[in-house]
């Protein structure tokens, strides 16, 4: 490896990154991760609703106290005597002071008084705030009061008279009223769907960030001082400070005694004082040899003066643990022995003399001996106090112990460090007299002025000689992938350690105790090579210097050594490099003794040894054990290893007869050269054949199979280098073998990158590093191409599964490769420009369809084996073909997508669903969505009109081929929608959430886009009438609120008894496991909508919603809906055969509907009116019928069911179970039956019924939860108008058809009325009053000829309107009544309006037996404003039309008079009865009342038990009949047959023959 990997290593962290950025990939993920995703909404309207506002109004003022919000206070009083006059004397002074009267209505006062001044203060107060409170509650009493009569008149001439200007131009003016609507900017459906507005990050993937440089925790280390108790002025003068008598020189260094390794490079430190470093001659001059020779040019970087004198080093330790500790060592100059010098240091006697003698030697010793060091103390610290790397700052260093001659060793180190904390052991070593200065901190991230391990100078460095450098400290990081990173930048450490030298049986000198070591680092082996410069220096000395010496032991034969030597190693290595040891032996002492004759000499060379850096090309690291010379011979590198035959090198003489006597070992810290093998091999034969020689497949095979067998952490070390080499072998390899075996080594790598969790290096890798080689198309091929193919190869079935699991469980890795390469291959080659089918050959077309292909059955087979595996695959394929999209051929694209649909089925098991829709949900996210599904429609040489364009509403083969993907998202969500719930709703999500990006699209925001891609959505239309019967769930509670809610308006006339299933609670649980629905749909009496047999569902269907009194589904089946588990339709449904016709009549689930109602009121708003005018022509009636089914599910699904509601359902309770009485009743009355409910309730259910489990509890979250609902609700309510108005509008003629009496009229009218039933906000129903007005305008015909049930509906709904809390509404609902009125007279050609008067009657008579309160003084006031616009309306002053008003009014206040008093005698069922006869017989002339009130009393009757008084009422109502038809003269025989029953039975006679008659719908 001696010449390639550094260059490709270095290419590697030279290069650039090289990026591929999408423009518009910020569109490409969900809706959430939009650039400027609109969900935040403006703050939204706050709407106000009716059933928000019960408590408060509705409780009398006399329970204020009571009521929540009631004012209370508490306390004592005295009571003054009052019986003569205020001024009476009391005798208790404290009482005179604080005294207040207090006048009663009846003229009594009272006097009382207080404790204290502040006490009395308070209760003033507290008695104003209430006497205030209740004086408006009795004001507005009187207002509503003084109103009953015809008073008003101020108040309503303004309504009057618009009115007046309204009835000419109303058709106009609705008109107008409608667009108005359709302009107004409204809310967002979808940014208030519940989907939206939750967080969910799961889709969100984190970001990829280049390759960076990882630390473990860092520790900045600062040295002070270092003083020991011995000392002196050293100046010779003595004047200057006191400082230690000699130079020491600290190392520090890390150790961890729990892994028994050393795991940092030693830090020097210099801390002497300046005239202290003086006594060391020639400190100074080193520099002037300067640095000009040496590898590193520093200089050029900064003054080496800057880094002269190093105070603070930062340490980094990757795993930090309490065992690890920070170690100085302290050495002097050589001296002698260790005891010898230290003997003084450690007496705390009289010191002034000791140190004189001591400074005296040591100035000689400086002298002459001070480039040697001497070990002389060390000390130690604990670094950590946990495993997470908290520092321990309070933690001191120990005391500075002696060195120990014979246990120098780092071995011995960690010895001495394992008894650090007993302090016994402690206790016994020698301790030296000083005190050591170093402090520890954590590191801030931008130290500023800081150099790294290699000298250079990283960011924000200040180039003065005054700054304060910090200098990085090499971290001996453990060699295991987890705490590995890839390498970013060059650097390149050989550390050598000399251990031990055996020189006690040496023969060849004379002379050899005190030995020196000095270290050289060589590139030549002839005489006159000069060692290179590029070992560290130590403080005070330059940068680099040629040669490092080991500290010296006085008179040991075999020393022992701790040094390190730090040394540069050159960017390419040969095999002449090698490290050089020279021996010295130094005289310690001075032999000169007086006589200058002999001179001095320090030291004597004792031997020779050298240590090559490269064996087998790769750099020797280990422990290496050498043997020693006696001389240094030019060309000493050829020699042969002692022993062997001697002629090839020259003559060396071996000490000790050649035997391995230094131990050396070495380490090496670089990012350039590897210490593995197998890699080593591979980069080996890649160079040569690089360098012409002949590409042999079988070895490159044998090599490449090796790096299997590579170590992980040196895998992930040169992660880039690796990857980048195999893609370049990948597509210079000729033979298919050779690509196999390259994409197992890249699958073999990057499964193991995921083993240890490190993916992120690879994902950094994709994103950054990888570049495809320049393409020459004559040489080299493509990445992408090669790579599929070889994929391809390795997912046969008959390939190595091992392999092929991996390949794809970590699919992503490659098919991200293959998109990278894709688009550098374009942008490289200029290819971008050409037509797409151009871009790419056929055959790289056809290694991706084979792809696709191969995958696709390991994907459907081993989902149940290796389900992740499956499912990575699946994702990584649909990321791939989204992306080629933007690169390839579209149709090619729609053919893999088609390939992929093909290998699923119906039936298939629900992860394959969750594959099949993640895969669609990840395509359908391509950024350009939108321009994909339209393709653009050519006409004779011009592009057609969008209005030209040919609208599908069903998903027709023609629309699947133009709107490809559309298309088969649709066709698979309706195939979904036919399985079982969790698939349904996965489909559902799917469908929706790419709705919901659509409208969030900044691109796509004016009104106009949003329009034209509803129009891909139509056939949805389609889908959902398919499923209508499924889909129509009118109840929205678990709970059925209002069991009439789903009844038709003939049942609401008579109201239907209480549903049989509903009550018993027990027995419906126990039915419904057992039982299939069809006897559901028997007992609620409408022929089964189960039977698969019926071809026609429609009819059936029809049934269903017209004839039962609860929806199939709801109240009878609830605990089918909520428990899945025991969902016997599910059940039955699995057995059929997939693909069957079977048409599935399960109801869906409610989150289920409300989604798909989401995106059907989503498409209703957005499209444009012609579209849908074309669809309503297109559709049949039934399919008319059927929309606007959907449309009335609509408002019953997204009804707003009121704070309360929510916040109970929040509580976990889920809705209570209200009869339809008991829902109108004001709280106060009704609290007891609602605990009891509750109470009920808890027992039977568990708590996960509730629907909206993902808000929380708090009050807020009730309100944001409530304000969101209001806002659907409104909105749901307006965009279903607007559709209304529409085709009211369009489809006037059809809708006039027999007088307006047809099932498409009744239909309509159903959803208008609908509107009423459900709680709306005031804003919503000022819209549908308006919409209303219209309607009865345009048909008159349907409301006063016919049949008259329509009319009786809407009579009903409006007076029921005219008892609202809110004035606007009640104001809004009683002018829509005065104009029910007034043009149903208008029609009459201004004759009467008995039908609406007749109407009127009917339904407050039902009222009374519905609704509680009805004749409070709301509805009064309701009636007063009827009868002040009937008296100011101008154009009919002179006509009876005022007159009538006027009776109409006070005949309903005569009946609501006799209710009055009914509800006195309430609880007497003799007298109720009594009364309830007496309004039938004043009701006599009118049949239909009559009829009304007879079932009301025999309904009273029932529920007393008295059946025979029940029966009696109903044969006079089949009497009355009777006697109707006779009369009209389709019945033969009237009441009189029925005599034999009854002689009472004559009083049906009295009908009157009067206007009544021809509008009563009797039938046999």
């Amino acid at each position: 490896m001696v010449i390639l990997t550094p260059p490709q290593c270095i290419k590697t962290y030279n290069s650039d990154w090289h990026v591929v950025n999408y423009k518009y990939e910020d569109y490409s993920g969900e809706f959430r991760q939009l650039p400027n995703k609109g969900t935040k909404l403006e703050k939204l309207p706050v709407h106000v609703y009716e059933v928000d506002e019960e408590a408060d109004k509705d409780e009398d003022a006399a329970s204020l106290g009571s009521q929540k919000g009631g004012i209370t206070k508490q306390g004592w009083l005295y009571k003054g005597n009052m019986n003569s006059a205020i001024s009476v004397t009391m005798r208790n002074n404290k009482v005179r002071r604080f005294a207040f009267e207090l006048k009663m209505q009846d003229k009594s006062s009272y006097l009382l008084a207080a404790d204290s001044e502040i006490e009395m203060e308070e209760w003033i107060t507290t008695l104003n705030k209430i006497l205030q409170l209740n004086f408006e509650a009795a004001m507005q009493e009187k207002r509503n009061g003084d109103s009953h009569e015809d008073d008003e008149q101020s108040k309503m001439d303004s309504s009057s008279s618009s009115l007046d200007s309204y009835l000419p131009e109303i058709t106009k003016a609705s008109r107008d009223l409608e667009t108005k609507f359709k302009s107004e900017s409204r809310v967002k459906l979808f940014a208030l769907d519940p989907d939206a507005q939750k967080l969910d990050f799961s889709g969100i993937e984190q970001e990829v960030k280049p390759f960076e440089e990882k630390c473990g925790k860092k520790i900045l280390v600062k040295c002070h001082d270092l003083s020991f108790n011995l000392q002196s002025c050293v100046a010779e003068n003595e004047e200057g400070p006191t400082t230690n008598v000699e130079p020491f020189f600290i190392t520090l260094s890390l150790f961890d005694i729990k892994h028994n390794r050393k795991i940092s490079s030693d830090f020097l430190v210099d801390l002497n004082h300046s005239t202290v470093r003086h006594m060391i001659s020639g400190a100074s001059h080193q520099f002037l040899n300067g640095s000009s020779d040496c590898l590193h040019r520093i200089k050029d970087i900064i003054p080496e003066v800057m880094l002269q004198y190093p105070k603070q080093g930062v340490f980094s330790v990757t795993c930090p643990h309490p065992d690890i500790f920070l170690v100085a060592r302290i050495e002097k100059v050589l001296q002698g022995s260790i005891t010898h010098c230290a003997e003084p240091y450690m007496k705390s006697s009289d010191s002034s003399k000791v140190a004189q003698k001591v400074l005296k030697n040591a100035k000689q010793a400086c002298q002459r001996l001070g480039q040697y060091r001497m070990p002389f103390a060390w000390a130690a610290r604990s670094l950590f106090k946990d495993a997470s790397g908290t520092l321990d700052k309070n933690a001191r260093f120990s005391a500075l112990y002696k060195q120990d001659s014979n246990k120098l060793s780092n071995e011995d180190m960690l010895k001495l460090l394992a008894d650090f904390r007993k302090p016994e052991k402690m206790a016994k070593l020698p301790v030296i007299l000083g005190n050591l200065d170093i402090t520890i901190d954590n590191v801030f991230p931008d130290i500023p002025n800081y150099v790294n391990s290699s000298y250079i100078p990283m960011k924000q460095f200040e180039n003065s000689t005054k700054t304060l450098v910090t200098f990085e400290v090499e971290e001996f990081v453990p060699c295991i992938p987890k705490h590995t990173q890839p390498f970013t930048i060059y650097n390149n450490h050989l550390y050598v350690y000399p251990k031990h030298l055996k020189y006690d049986s040496q023969k060849s000198f004379a002379k050899a105790r005190n030995i020196a070591v000095c270290i050289e680092f060589k590139d030549m082996d002839d005489e006159e090579s000069l060692p290179l410069k590029c070992i560290y220096g130590r403080p005070g000395g330059s940068v680099f210097t040629r040669q490092a010496f080991a500290t010296v032991l006085h008179h040991h034969q075999n020393p022992e050594f701790y040094d390190e030597v730090k040394i540069e190693l050159p960017t390419q290595l040969h095999e002449k490099h090698h490290l050089l040891f020279t021996f010295y032996h130094v005289s310690c002492d001075s032999s000169s003794k007086g006589t200058t004759k002999k001179k001095d000499i320090v030291e004597t060379q004792v031997g020779y040894a050298w240590l090559q850096l490269l064996k087998d090309g790769r750099v020797v690291t280990n422990e290496q054990h050498i043997p020693v010379s006696a001389n240094l011979p030019s060309g000493y590198l050829n020699n042969q290893e002692p022993g062997m035959s001697k002629h090839s090198g020259p003559e060396i003489k071996w000490v000790d007869g050649g035997k391995p006597l230094l131990k050396v070992s070495t380490h090496l810290v670089s990012t350039v050269y590897t210490q593995d093998q197998h890699l080593n091999n591979f980069f080996q034969y890649c160079q040569k054949t690089d360098s012409g020689a002949q590409a042999l497949g079988a070895d490159l095979v044998k090599y490449l199979k090796s790096l299997h067998a590579m170590e992980g952490h040196v895998m992930i070390a040169f992660l880039p280098t690796i990857l980048n080499q195999l893609f370049r072998v990948l597509t210079r390899a000729t033979q298919e073998e050779v690509a196999v075996n390259v994409t197992r080594v890249i699958i073999h790598v990057v499964a193991q990158c995921h083993e240890e969790g490190l993916d992120s290096y690879l994902r950094s890798y994709v994103k950054y590093a990888y570049k495809a080689e320049p393409y020459i198309a004559s040489e080299y091929k493509t990445v992408h191409e090669e790579l599929a193919k070889s994929m391809t190869t390795i997912l046969k079935p008959s390939a190595d599964f091992l392999t092929s699991n991996k390949l794809l469980k970590y699919s992503w890795f490659f098919f991200e490769i293959l998109i990278k390469s894709m688009a550098q291959h374009l942008i490289e080659n200029g290819k971008v420009k050409l037509l797409r089918n151009q871009r790419f050959p056929a055959s790289y077309h056809h290694a991706v369809e084979t792809v696709v292909n191969m995958l696709m059955p390991h994907i459907t087979q081993k989902y149940k084996d290796n389900p992740e595996a499956s499912k990575n695959a699946n994702h990584s394929l649909a990321v791939f073909i989204k992306r080629c999209f933007t690169f390839m051929d579209r149709g090619f694209v729609f053919k893999q997508i088609n390939n992929y649909v093909s290998f699923f089925a119906p039936g298939d098991p629900k992860t394959l669903f969750e594959f099949k829709f993640e895969f669609l949900r990840v395509v359908c996210n391509h950024e350009h969505y939108i321009p994909l599904n339209l393709p653009m429609p050519f006409g004779k040489g011009r592009i057609q009109r969008y209005q030209d364009l040919q609208l599908d509403y069903s998903l027709s083969d023609e629309f699947c081929k133009h709107h490809f993907l559309v298309g088969l998202l649709l066709r698979e969500v309706g195939n979904a929608l036919q399985e079982f719930r969790d698939i349904r709703q996965i489909a559902i999500s799917v469908l929706k959430n790419l709705m919901i990006k659509h409208s969030f699209d900044d691109r796509y925001a004016s009104r106009s886009h949003q329009a034209r891609i509803a129009t891909l959505y139509l056939p949805m239309f389609g889908l959902l009438i398919e499923n209508a019967h499924r889909i129509d769930v009118k109840d929205i509670s678990p709970f059925p609120m209002n069991a009439a809610g789903s009844s038709t308006k003939d049942e609401a006339l008579s109201l239907p008894a209480p549903n049989p299933l509903v009550t018993p609670q027990k027995t419906v649980n126990t039915l419904e496991n057992n039982l299939h629905k069809d006897l559901f749909g028997a007992i609620s009496g409408i022929a089964s909508p189960y039977t698969s047999s019926t071809p026609n569902v429609n009819c059936v269907r029809n049934a269903d919603s017209r004839g039962s009194l609860i929806s199939t589904d709801s109240g009878n089946s609830l605990l089918e809906r909520h428990n899945e588990k025991s969902n016997s339709l599910d059940k039955n449904q699995q057995t059929c055969t997939p693909g069957s016709s079977v048409v599935r009549c399960d109801k869906l689930d409610q989150s289920e509907i409300k989604s798909l109602l989401m995106c059907f009121l989503h498409i209703l708003k957005s499209m444009s009116d012609d579209a849908l005018f074309r669809y309503w022509n297109k559709a049949s009636p039934s399919e008319l019928t059927d929309f606007f089914t959907i449309a009335e599910v609509c408002l019953h699904q997204f009804q707003y069911m009121g704070k309360r509601y929510i916040a109970r359902n929040q509580e976990g309770l889920g809705p209570i179970v209200h009869d339809r009485k008991s829902q109108t009743l004001p709280v106060s009355r009704n609290r007891t039956g609602m605990m009891h409910a509750r109470l009920q309730q808890l027992s039977s259910l568990d708590n996960s019924l509730t629907f909206s489990h993902s808000y929380g509890h708090s009050e807020a979250d009730v309100l944001h939860q409530s304000l969101l609902e209001a806002n659907i609700a409104t909105e749901v309510c307006l965009t279903i108008l607007d559709t209304l108005s529409l085709f009211t509008t369009a489809f006037k003629n059809q809708l006039l058809t027999d007088h307006g009496h047809n099932p498409l009229m009744k239909k309509v009218f159903d959803v208008y009325l609908c509107f009423l039933k459900k709680n709306q906000s005031e804003t919503a129903l000022k819209n549908v009053f308006s919409a209303l007005r219209s309607l009865i305008f345009k048909f008159p015909s349907t409301f006063y000829e016919g049949r008259a049930d329509m009319c009786s509906a809407l009579c009903y709904e409006i007076l029921k309107c005219c008892n609202s809390k809110l004035s606007s509404i009640r104001m809004d609902a009683s002018q829509l009544l005065y104009f029910l009125m007034r043009n149903n007279f208008d029609y009459t050609g201004k004759r009467s309006f008995v039908r609406t008067h007749l109407q009127v009657i009917i339904s407050v008579s039902q009222l009374i037996a519905d609704v509680v309160g009805i004749g409070g003084t709301r509805f009064q006031q309701s009636l007063s404003i009827i009868n002040n616009c009937a008296n100011g309306d101008r154009l009919i002053k002179h006509t009876t039309f005022p007159c009538d008003v006027k009776d109409l009014t006070k005949r309903i206040r005569t009946v609501l008079m006799a209710t009055a008093q009914m509800k006195e005698h309430e609880n007497d069922p003799e007298m109720l009865v009594d009364l309830q006869y007496s309004l039938a017989k004043s009701y006599a002339s009118t049949p239909e009342l009559r009829k009304t009130w007879l079932d009301s009393m025999a309904r009273i009757h029932v529920k007393n038990g008295d059946l025979s008084e029940a029966a009696m009422c109903y044969v006079h109502v089949t009497a009355l009949v009777a006697e109707y038809l006779l009369r009209k003269g389709m019945f033969k025989q009237g009441c009189s047959s029925f005599r034999v029953i009854t002689p009472n039975i004559d009083e049906e006679a009295s009908m009157m023959e009067d206007v009544g008659m021809q509008d009563v719908h009797f039938n046999e």
